[in-house]
């Protein structure tokens, strides 16, 4: 009876094995045309931005982890310098209003453990990444907005103050005469603009491991100029402009945030480094997510991802030319890159 038993249990585990699927060809394939991991990062310390701007972004972050300080806190003061009086049209103070004349902030921040905070549509607070964090870590919540934000925001001391200036009234008011709202491919670089200039910039997205392997996130932005009031993007919306975990790494978004938002971009991302993928790889297979859903509207609508794996290791790509991301560590202090574009915008 017993050596009946196991004549059946093993040719019943013969039969499953050959039920499953085979995997793909293909993916051996892929394996081997895949470009080398970026290298990583020196003493354990690293930290990404998104734009040209990241890299002043970097240089303030990492005056913390350079001291062997927490990924966290290099966040929180890489996103505060881009929220500074920079004059920068979509982050922080200066930023154009939505349709109304109205300017409002958008910003999160998320540790490795998951812990989250943000806010979003708030009015009159310099600085909203410092009020996600106090969201995270003085209440239940994980996302306030609008007049509530702003409330917790002056009863935590933060100073309520105008932000809007006459520059941004005055190209609001220039907008009004046609009124026509369209977002365009890589606004931030227009104008023949020099990098890291108040006009060439966008949502700030920033991404750090410390020494001691933990991994924390930002985003902070004005929003699209011009947005019908009370839109909110994907950078205060964690797992879409953001997403971070110790297990496997970090992501964050920009371009059009409508598109994050539909595939809950950056936690697709990290969920794709999960499953074995490099960054660079679960940044390219979440383009192409984004396009296979929408492959019309694809073409006139940019969406870029940045990513770093919990080994230090970077990866990013774009749907069209013209993003760029800033990596600094011990080694490198301010490099600027080029990311990997799926589609060229001359093709659109």
């Amino acid at each position: 009876m017993t050596s009946r038993r196991r004549f059946l249990h093993s040719s019943l585990l013969a039969a499953g094995a050959a039920a499953l699927p085979a995997l793909p060809a293909l993916a051996a394939a892929d394996a081997k045309a895949a470009p080398p991991p970026a290298p990583k990062a020196i003493d354990g310390a690293r930290v990404v931005s998104t734009w040209d701007f990241g890299v002043g972004a970097n240089q303030a972050a990492w005056k913390v982890l350079g001291e062997g300080g927490a990924a966290l806190d290099a966040v929180e003061a890489g996103a505060r310098w881009a929220e500074a009086d920079l004059c920068n049209a979509t982050v922080g103070r200066c930023g154009n209003p939505d349709r109304d004349g109205v300017l409002t902030l958008d910003a999160s921040l998320m540790d490795g453990d998951g812990r989250c905070g943000a806010v979003a549509a708030l009015e009159d607070i310099a600085h909203p990444v410092s009020v996600a964090r106090r969201v995270m870590e003085r209440t239940p919540h994980v996302l306030l907005v609008g007049a509530g934000a702003q409330q917790f925001a002056i009863e935590q001391g933060f100073p309520k103050e105008p932000l809007l200036t006459d520059k941004a009234r005055a190209a609001w008011n220039e907008w009004r005469k046609t009124s026509k709202y369209q977002p365009v491919i890589n606004a931030e670089r227009l104008d023949n603009a020099k990098p890291g200039d108040k006009h060439n910039h966008d949502t700030l997205g920033i991404l750090a491991i410390d020494r001691a392997g933990k991994l924390a996130g930002a985003c902070t932005t004005s929003g699209m100029a011009w947005k019908l009031h009370g839109r909110v993007g994907d950078s205060p919306i964690i797992g879409a402009g953001l997403y971070v975990d110790n297990e496997v790494g970090a992501a964050t978004a920009s371009g059009v945030g409508e598109e994050m938002l539909r595939n809950a971009a950056s936690f697709l991302v990290v969920e794709l480094m999960r499953q074995g993928r490099s960054p660079d790889e679960a940044c390219r297979e979440a383009i192409d997510r984004v396009v296979r859903k929408r492959p019309q509207a694809s073409k006139t609508l940019q969406v870029c991802f940045l990513a770093i794996n919990k080994h230090g290791e970077v990866g990013a790509h774009a749907l069209h030319r013209g993003f760029v991301y800033a990596v600094c560590d011990a080694g490198k202090r301010d490099a600027l890159l080029d990311a990997r574009s799926v589609y060229a915008t001359e093709q659109t």
